[in-house]
């Protein structure tokens, strides 16, 4: 009777262990340093909104056209291997170009970071980037990451944060 409780409780607990569910890591720790990586653009609105409301300021959310403008810098500065906001031209003549009608607008560019939590711990460590996530009045946000493999940097990263409300 014990061998056959011991075999049974052996067999419940081999058909547990089969069945947990593989643990999920964080989109934000996502490596974007691999061919089809794709960023998660709400979690960085997610992560970005928290961290102005830590501070006592609104919340941004994703506009396609700034998705689209802060793609288009990523990847020139991929095609450039260079980190750089003027790499195609400065932001106001890009905003314009692009037809969009912002009222403020400010622009973090960085290089190196692979991960999503890497990218904005450098933007929050450093004083200009830091200022620019705690810009007043910017409500909307265009955030990329693109990916060059033959270069150095491997991941350059674009954030647009903006506004087109007038003040």
């Amino acid at each position: 009777m014990r061998a056959a409780a011991a075999i049974l409780i052996t067999l419940l607990l081999v058909g547990c262990a089969g069945n947990e569910a593989p643990v999920q890591q964080p989109s934000m720790y996502a490596d974007m340093a691999v061919p089809g990586a794709k960023l998660d653009a709400q979690a960085a609105s997610v992560m970005i909104s928290q961290y102005r409301q830590n501070n006592g300021l609104g919340t941004v959310v994703i506009d396609p056209e700034l998705m689209r403008l802060a793609e288009s810098q990523s990847q020139a500065m991929a095609a450039a291997n260079k980190m750089d906001h003027d790499v195609r031209a400065p932001l106001a003549k890009r905003l314009a170009t692009g037809g969009y009608p912002a009222a403020v607008a400010v622009e973090n560019v960085s290089a190196g970071y692979h991960t999503l939590a890497e990218a904005f711990s450098g933007w929050r460590d450093s004083p200009p980037h830091r200022a620019n996530m705690l810009k007043s009045g910017v409500t909307k946000l265009g955030i990329a990451a693109g990916y060059a493999p033959g270069t150095k940097y491997k991941v350059f990263w674009t954030m647009i944060l903006a506004s087109t409300d007038p003040r």
